[in-house]
C-alpha cells in the first residue's frame, strides 16, 4: 500500500491507495474518528462495491446504509441533492454523520455537495472507481453539481476527510475510459514533472494491461502532483489554475458537442494538443517537445485532433464565457517546457483560432 499526504492544517487527510483497499475500508476508516453513521452513494451499476463497502464497514462496527444514485451527469443536480437529503433525514443523519462517495466523478462532485451543504457540512470520505477521479477529481476538495445553463455552477470547496483507491477497481472500466483517465495522468506529468512523463512513456505496455505494481505507483505519483498544488493553492487564486492544462479549449469542445461525443480526459487530450501549439508557436516548447506531447497521447489511444466538422464560431463563443475569464481577460495555460507550466492573460483570440485550425483533423 501507499500512501500521500494532503497537507493543510486542520483539513489534512491521506489518499491511501492499494490493491484490496475496498475490503478494508472499515478498518481504515476506523483511524481517523468518522462518525458511526455513515451513508454510502453510488450507481447501480456499482451496487457490488457497494455491498462490499457495506460489509467492510458493518465489520469494523459501524451503522452504514447505501443510496444508489442513477448515473449520468444530468443526475448531478440540485434536484437530485434535494431527493439524497430527504433519503438521509428518512436514516437519521444528523451533524454527527458522514457520506462515502463510491464511484466515479460524478458521485464524487454530487456526494461532496450534498455533504458540505447537509446541515451546513458533515464529513465526507471519497472512494473513486474510475482512474479520472482517482488521480483528479477526489483529491483537493473542489465539489459541485451543475445547473441547466453551466456545469459545476453551483459548489463549494469541501476536503474530504480520507481518500482511498482501490486500483482492482479500473478492472470494471472499459478501454476507452481508462484512456480517458490517462489524460489527467499525462497532464500532471507535463505540468510539473518531466520525469514523471518518461516514466509513464516507458511503461505504456503495463498501462494498457492494468498492472498493479505500476498503477498504485502511477497513482501515487499523480496524486502526489495534485496535493502539492493544492497544499499550495487550496482554493484557487492563483497557482492551482495550471491543473486547467488543455481545459480551456478542452471544456468548450465537451459543450459544442453537448457532452455527450467525447469523454472528459479526450476533450483535455485534444485541448492539450491545442495548448501545445500556441506554447511552441510563442517559442516557449521545442518542436520535439510537443512531438514527444503528442507522440504519447496518440499512443495512449487520445484524440489529437479537432474535428473537422466542429464549428469554430461556436468554440470561441463558449471560451470568451469560461470561469477562467478574469476581468476581461482570459487565464490560458501554456507549457513554458514540459515538467514546466505557465498562466499566461495575454492568449489572443487570434492565437486560439490558429492553434483549433491546425490540430483539425
Amino acid at each position: 500500500m501507499r500512501s500521500v499526504e494532503v497537507n493543510l492544517a486542520e483539513r489534512s487527510y491521506t489518499i491511501h491507495i492499494g490493491v484490496g483497499l475496498l475490503d478494508k475500508l472499515g478498518e481504515i476508516l476506523t483511524q481517523i474518528d468518522l462518525p458511526r453513521k455513515v451513508g454510502v452513494f453510488t450507481n447501480p451499476e456499482l451496487s457490488d462495491y457497494g455491498e462490499r463497502a457495506i460489509g467492510s464497514l458493518k465489520r469494523a462496527g459501524f451503522d452504514p446504509w447505501l443510496a444508489l444514485v442513477p448515473s449520468g451527469d444530468e443526475h448531478k443536480s440540485l434536484q437530485e441533492a434535494s431527493e439524497l437529503y430527504g433519503v438521509m433525514l428518512d436514516h437519521g443523519m444528523d451533524r454527527r454523520s458522514a457520506l462515502v462517495a463510491l464511484g466515479g466523478g460524478m458521485i464524487g462532485d454530487l456526494t461532496g455537495f450534498v455533504a458540505a451543504t447537509y446541515m451546513r457540512g458533515i464529513p465526507f470520505v471519497q472512494v473513486p472507481t474510475t482512474l479520472l477521479a482517482q488521480v483528479d477529481a477526489s483529491v483537493g476538495g473542489k465539489v459541485a453539481v451543475n445547473h441547466p445553463r453551466a456545469k459545476n455552477l453551483i459548489g463549494a470547496f469541501h476536503q474530504p476527510r480520507s481518500v482511498i483507491i482501490d486500483p482492482e477497481t479500473l478492472r470494471s472500466l472499459s478501454e476507452r475510459d481508462l484512456r480517458s483517465g490517462m489524460a489527467e495522468v499525462i497532464k500532471h506529468s507535463l505540468i510539473l514533472d518531466e520525469g514523471f512523463l518518461r516514466l509513464i512513456q516507458e511503461n505504456v505496455e503495463r498501462i494498457r494491461s492494468l498492472d498493479m505494481d505500476f498503477m498504485e505507483e502511477m497513482i501515487a505519483h499523480s496524486c502526489r502532483i495534485k496535493a502539492d498544488v493544492v497544499e499550495r493553492d487550496e482554493r484557487e487564486g492563483g497557482l492551482r489554475m495550471i491543473l486547467n492544462f488543455g481545459h480551456t479549449v478542452g471544456h468548450a469542445i465537451e459543450a459544442v458537442t453537448g457532452y455527450e461525443r467525447f469523454r472528459h480526459g479526450e476533450a483535455v487530450s485534444i485541448g492539450m494538443i491545442c495548448a501545445g501549439i500556441i506554447s511552441l508557436k510563442r517559442g516557449k516548447l521545442s518542436q520535439e517537445e510537443f512531438k514527444r506531447i503528442r507522440d504519447l497521447l496518440d499512443r495512449i489511444g487520445l484524440p489529437i485532433q479537432v474535428p473537422a466538422e466542429l464549428d469554430l464560431r461556436e468554440i470561441l463563443e463558449i471560451i470568451r464565457h469560461d470561469k477562467k475569464v478574469k476581468a476581461g481577460r482570459l487565464n490560458f495555460v501554456l507549457l513554458e517546457r514540459i515538467g514546466r507550466a505557465m498562466i499566461s492573460d495575454d492568449v489572443t483570440e487570434e492565437e486560439i483560432s490558429s492553434a483549433i485550425m491546425e490540430a483539425h483533423g
